[in-house]
């Protein structure tokens, strides 16, 4: 457990109890979380030895920032090692009408310069609102940091009277990408059940309903319309893994 902190002040209180909870993670194996709240934890009591005056307590303050960091940086060569031999693996379960799950809040964390290609597997880019997810994932991934210059879909296709509405609202995402300068490129089964987000850096998100895990909105005037943070969530589970040596679809 984290030492009692060096003072009462705000700062101080935050730090302890951000401390405590990574060594909490960290007793429970949960390594990616432990880390985030080790940096947090550790940036918190920078901050407070900046504050601090007398010197007994910045000694004391110092060799406890450099234990955590330690630990840390331990945390992120397991991570690492694991990274390397494709066993990293991290789940979230996104509560039924849960918010907070924008396609950013998921995928920023694993997106950036290095990501030029990304594959999709997805059977339901149908219907018009799956549409309008789509195009939204892509704007994400245009916007950056990451620099895509192709994206692959493999989907089914529609049946019936949506089969025109399907191929050309794709059509008019892939014109639209094109003079974004990525390429998108079609492909349809229909025997695909999969739904998994793959990026050429190594990461694979595995998502129970695919990328159409967001409830319809009450109206075009609501929250949450607009802004995917705000929409309630259908119940799924998010499942992350990273292998050095990611396929392609």
């Amino acid at each position: 457990m984290a030492r009692s902190g060096p003072g009462q002040d705000p700062g101080s209180t935050a730090a302890v109890a951000v401390i405590k909870r990574a060594l909490e993670l960290e007793s429970e194996s949960r390594y990616p979380q432990a880390l985030v709240c080790y940096q947090e934890g550790i940036d918190l009591l920078l901050q407070v030895l900046k504050g601090t005056k007398d010197e007994t307590k910045k000694c004391n303050l110092r060799k406890r920032i450099s234990e955590y960091m330690d630990r840390a940086e331990n945390i992120k060569k397991y991570l690492d090692q694991e990274k390397e031999a494709g066993k990293y693996h991290k789940q979230i379960k996104i509560e039924e009408n849960a918010t907070g799950f924008s396609y950013e809040s998921l995928f920023q964390e694993y997106l950036n310069e290095t990501v030029t290609e990304v594959w999709i597997e997805d059977p339901y880019i149908r219907h018009t609102h799956q549409l309008y997810n789509f195009l939204r994932f892509c704007e994400m991934l245009v916007k950056g940091p990451c620099k895509v210059k192709t994206i692959h879909l493999l989907t089914s296709l529609e049946e019936g009277g949506g089969k025109e509405q399907q191929s050309s609202g794709l059509k008019e995402i892939k014109e639209s990408l094109r003079s974004h300068g990525v390429l998108l490129e079609l492909e349809y089964s229909s025997s695909i059940h999969d739904r998994e987000i793959r990026f050429n850096n190594g990461w694979m998100i595995k998502i129970g309903r695919g990328l159409d895990y967001f409830k319809k909105p009450q109206s075009r005037f609501s929250l949450g319309y607009c802004d995917f943070d705000l929409r309630p969530c259908h119940e799924t589970t998010v499942d992350i893994f990273h292998n050095k040596h990611t396929k392609k679809i």
